[in-house]
């Protein structure tokens, strides 16, 4: 069995504030959260012109990783199935859910439709970045630190990955909130143990 990860990066987006490794990188607290995501967008400069077509859990989850993500040389780093990725949330795919529903009744949508599974926003990160590592979406009442330990870990030790993106994206009408976590199996200088004790604080940090 290999020694424990690091978590080498963080980024937590909640109540219109985005924190990378604990610091405000962003805040726009008058805006409704399509607004924020929008203007978050843009100020990260990101040019993905299909970002505009996900739905809203996607967009969370897309920025999270790519604010997670720059400034790591992560790219100059690992091959594309040597990153694995583990997402969880508290209400799946609901909010595109609700909204495609709603068009069923005068012919459903398939722009919505494409989004009605919470997994998708693990697919939309994937292709941006090309990762080809394993990867799992998770459905828990409440952020499970205990299970993202013990679940990322397990892939650790089982050589299946030498990195991976993990953590929580949730969005469901005006509530939102992403926890990402970029952990792999070297130190750096920021780094700290990924153990559930770490992962919980993390969580329990930053609320706006």
């Amino acid at each position: 069995m290999q020694a424990e990860p690091f978590i080498t990066a963080s980024c937590i987006i909640r109540s219109n504030t985005v924190y990378k490794n604990g610091k405000t990188e962003f805040r726009k607290p008058a805006l409704s959260p399509a607004d924020f995501l929008d203007e978050l967008y843009r100020f990260e400069e990101t040019a993905y012109p299909k970002f505009h077509k996900m739905d809203m859990l996607c967009k969370l989850g897309f920025l999270a990783a790519e604010i997670l993500l720059k400034d790591t040389g992560h790219a100059r780093k690992y091959r594309d199935e040597e990153t694995g990725i583990v997402l969880s949330n508290r209400n799946g795919s609901l909010d595109v859910d609700l909204k495609y529903a709603k068009t069923m009744q005068a012919g459903a949508s398939p722009a919505l439709f494409v989004y009605t599974l919470p997994n998708v926003v693990i697919g939309e990160i994937a292709i941006r970045h090309q990762f080809k590592g394993e990867n799992a979406f998770f459905v828990f009442k409440a952020f499970n630190g205990n299970f993202i330990a013990e679940y990322v870990n397990g892939l650790f030790n089982s050589r299946l990955i030498k990195n991976c993106i993990c953590g929580w994206v949730d969005f469901l009408g005006e509530e939102y909130e992403a926890l990402l976590m970029l952990v792999e199996s070297t130190q750096t200088g920021t780094a700290i143990p990924f153990t559930v004790e770490r992962i919980n604080q993390l969580n329990n940090e930053n609320h706006g």
